[in-house]
């Protein structure tokens, strides 16, 4: 009886550790599993252990932080007085780096134009920094996890077929393709792709939603309609090999199919692309190489747009410290791959890993054509000469951010959906765990041939709120019937247009703490997570510092 206690007291150790079990497998346990390696993953873990909770991070990705730390450092903040708690902390702590002279190794502060959106980017008022390089994010990251003692499983790709067990409406467990088991009582799926809530079966959608769907303006095709500069407007550029010529076959990276009509739905995603880090000191430059592969009939497009006079190639290489820049697409013909991920969200992970090649050679090509094309006008390739990856910025990726822009992925058809309406503010939110202000923004999702027989751009909508508005709780809450402990704060339940705002990194760091916040609460009270009284939330969620109300 006795050696039979002993041997169970063993095992509930091994158990206990996450130790092998003779299986062969590992079970790691904690209260909070956080699947996912983006901002809202690391402000989750936090929040969670600042709560009295254990917390750990599975991350398929070895790097910490998703765009915040990967080339993102302009960043698209809105108004920032609805910026409160961790995410606020984020950019306090980024802030102190920057006082440290030993920052400064490539540029004087002085120097520095402290240009931001819509402030500047260094707020001594309110001791913040809005606009960063990543490896200085990176390691704000760390020190989060580094004084939060969180654990974090690195290169764990969740088995997205079998991976996950579900138990009586619950997640019992999500099993990694290592054969690692985690099992807790709350998960937070905080990856872009919403990969961890598809496994477990929640409603999703993926692509565009018909206007009429939830009684929105600006969503589904929007053929015609012009917000930002993206597009080709009335340069009259020919989508064929000759031009003028539909005989001759048409150029790379045109759709022959129409575009379909305005309004309604599709299974089409905005652009992605890599905001790439670039700089022009020259003891930190790295000289565009050209990639394998490199096809330079690739970008005609950009000689036609170059040699009808357009010339705003650098106009979104935007500023941030030490002579460096985050560069975003800009212009009818530009870094985002236009019409190349509709796959990715659902795609196998080799699949996914196919795309986002194609998406590096694309945009190191198009970074190695525009510096030594003879084809390019001399006063680009000149300027672009001048350019190059920083030395000093992903040292063990090539020089290139770890992370593709997934600017949207699966997105949640939850308790409730965010449309349009409710980000201009024409449909009230009476439970928000936090605020978004920034403009509904897509990127262009088609490039197609208009019936004058010109090539175009479409998708790219801008439509600011008038006000800062409110995210509802049942944005990150999938239906009770299909999932009682699952936390979405990413691939947030809302329409592809609401998405366009709410989609901005400072949202998903206060998403991630409302989330561990509900998350710790329905351990505390054993509820489901959709059954938590709102009242007891926003009081945790205030006294943590969020912004509920437009200020």
């Amino acid at each position: 009886m006795k050696k039979a206690i002993y041997l169970l007291s063993l095992l509930f150790i091994f158990w206990s550790c996450g130790a092998k079990l003779p299986s062969g497998g590992q079970v790691i346990t904690a209260d909070v599993v956080i699947y996912g390696g983006t901002c809202a993953a690391v402000t989750a873990a936090v929040q969670a252990v600042k709560m009295g909770r254990s917390a750990i991070i599975v991350s398929p990705d070895k790097h910490l932080g998703g765009l915040s730390a990967s080339g993102l450092g302009f960043t698209d903040t809105g108004n920032k007085a609805v910026i409160g708690g961790l995410a606020r902390e984020f950019y306090q702590r980024v802030y102190r780096y920057y006082q440290d002279p030993a920052t400064w190794s490539w540029q004087k502060p002085e120097d520095y134009g402290n240009r931001g959106q819509g402030t500047p980017a260094i707020d001594g008022e309110n001791r913040t920094m809005w606009i960063f390089e990543p490896h200085i994010a990176e390691r704000v990251f760390e020190d989060f996890i580094r004084d939060y003692r969180i654990p974090v499983y690195r290169n764990e790709w969740l088995d997205r077929k079998h991976g996950v067990k579900m138990e009586k409406g619950r997640i019992a467990s999500m099993t990694a393709l290592s054969g690692k088991k985690y099992e807790g009582a709350v998960f937070i799926d905080a990856t872009y792709e919403g990969d961890l809530m598809a496994a477990a079966g929640i409603t999703y959608r993926v692509g565009r939603e018909a206007n009429r769907e939830y009684n929105e303006q600006w969503n589904g095709v929007q053929t015609g309609v012009f917000h930002h500069g993206h597009h080709f407007g009335n340069l009259n550029i020919s989508p064929y090999v000759r031009p003028g010529d539909p005989s001759s076959g048409v150029l790379p990276r045109i759709s022959t199919q129409p575009p379909g009509v305005n309004g309604e739905g599709d299974r089409k995603v905005q652009a992605y692309c890599f905001r790439t880090c670039l700089t022009n000191v020259p003891a930190n430059r790295v000289p565009f190489e050209k990639p394998a592969g490199y096809d330079p009939a690739q970008y005609e497009l950009a000689v036609r747009v170059l040699n009808a006079g357009w010339r705003e190639t650098f106009d979104k290489f935007d500023a941030i410290p030490n002579g460096k820049t985050d560069v975003n697409n800009h212009g009818p013909f530009s870094f985002d791959n236009i019409g190349m991920s509709y796959d990715y969200p659902e795609a196998s992970y080799e699949q996914r890993r196919e795309i986002i090649r194609e998406h590096e050679t694309y945009q190191k090509g198009l970074l190695y054509f525009l510096a030594n094309d003879p084809r390019v006008p001399d006063d680009v390739r000149t300027e672009m000469q001048k350019w190059g990856l920083a030395r000093d910025e992903f040292a063990d990726n090539g020089n290139w951010p770890h992370q593709i822009y997934v600017r949207e992925g699966r997105r949640m058809v939850g308790l409730r959906v965010m449309t349009e309406n409710e980000i201009m503010g024409r449909i009230p939110v009476e439970d928000p765990i936090g605020m978004g202000s920034y403009t509904m923004d897509s990127h262009n999702v088609q490039r197609y041939i208009t019936p004058g027989g010109f090539v175009q751009n479409e998708g790219d909508i801008g439509v600011h709120p008038p006000d800062p508005y409110p995210i509802s709780l049942g944005a990150i809450l999938p239906k009770a019937a299909e999932c009682s402990n699952l936390i979405v704060p990413v691939a947030v339940s809302s329409t592809h247009i609401a998405f366009g705002s709410i989609r901005m990194e400072p949202v998903f760091m206060i998403l991630g703490q409302s989330a561990a916040t509900l998350g710790v609460l329905t351990l505390d009270r054993n509820l489901a997570v959709q059954a938590v009284d709102y009242a007891d939330l926003r009081k945790q969620l205030e006294a943590d510092g969020q912004v509920l109300e437009n200020r």
